[in-house]
């Protein structure tokens, strides 16, 4: 079904969590960086304080519809422009909601879910290359390496290479077609819980919305505007964005995050610009997983603003 703004918010994970962590109040003015359906801003509106919500999708300015217009300000923007259209240490608090909206996996006609037969787009906005482009163009070893990376995907270029052997006879175009066709390639389900075509779904929608990379340059921005004292807190679903979040969160407070065979320790030079708010990342209840199945993966880890300066170098 498609989800409308008649319909209701989406259930927000994490919610009483992220409410703590950001401590909102009527004094205070807050980034929801991942608008959506607008389940966290509504949290953070009842609690008195003022909110300025950003989200790249046209359609989601929608579910903004009677909301409080002398404390809330809507920004059709990736979050990775907040600097840039709010200016610096100019907020209390930030929270982002990362990965595709629950509203986005239930309009097939957006191309997310391989559960839903839709146009092969995936597109989180309005512009830039879908899904279909990057199946039926990209390089087989590219293909592979999105798949590999950006989906966890171990039998990557056994899926590229049959994708490049079947679109050189007809191109991919509709969602259940890619799903099936995956499927088939890696010999079919054999009793699995998840879909064979999961992995490469993730891959190929991280690569078509550059989410790594926006979510890199989006923690920056929140450095940027937030207040000394201010609030970041961040909800992720899957290890690639939580690395990216624990990483930064890491050396942003001072430590020497653990290294690895592939990359030394970093040596923190700066002074830290952030403190966090609790060790490691708390995850949903039992009892919210079972209400709500989305936030199974969920972590949030959240930090406060010191008043050092903005770190000039890459996160």
């Amino acid at each position: 079904m498609t989800r409308t703004p008649e319909s209701g918010p989406h259930t927000p994970v994490l919610l009483p969590e992220v409410l703590d962590a950001l401590q909102p109040a009527p004094d205070k003015t807050i980034i929801d960086g991942t608008f959506g359906a607008g389940g966290y801003t509504r949290g953070l509106l009842g609690r008195g304080a003022r909110v300025i919500a950003f989200d790249r999708d046209p359609t989601a300015k929608g579910f903004a519809e009677g909301l409080p217009a002398d404390r809330f300000r809507f920004e059709q923007a990736r979050f990775s422009d907040m600097a840039e259209i709010v200016g610096e240490a100019a907020v209390d608090g930030v929270a982002l909601d990362l990965g595709v909206s629950s509203m986005q996996l239930d309009e097939a006609e957006r191309g997310f879910s391989f559960m839903r037969d839709g146009p092969l787009d995936m597109r989180m906005g309005d512009a830039g290359q879908t899904a279909a482009d990057l199946v039926n163009t990209a390089d087989p070893k590219e293909l592979a390496r999105i798949l590999f990376v950006y989906g966890e995907e171990r039998q990557s270029r056994r899926v590229a290479a049959a994708i490049a052997r079947r679109r050189a006879e007809q191109p991919f175009s509709r969602t259940l077609e890619l799903a099936e066709f995956i499927e088939k390639a890696l010999g079919g389900r054999r009793g699995a819980k998840v879909h064979p075509a999961t992995r490469s779904f993730q891959g190929l929608r991280i690569a078509v919305n550059e989410e790594l990379s926006e979510l890199e340059a989006g923690l920056v921005a929140a450095e940027q505007v937030l207040k000394p004292d201010g609030r970041l807190a961040v909800v992720t679903f899957h290890s690639l964005e939580d690395r990216i979040v624990k990483t930064f969160l890491t050396l942003r407070a001072g430590r020497t995050p653990a290294g690895s065979r592939h990359a030394p320790p970093r040596e923190v030079t700066a002074q830290p610009s952030f403190e966090l708010i609790f060790n490691g990342a708390h995850a949903p209840s039992d009892e919210e997983v079972a209400a709500n199945p989305r936030a199974r993966s969920a972590k949030l880890r959240a930090a406060i603003r010191t008043s050092a300066p903005v770190w000039r170098e890459a996160a």
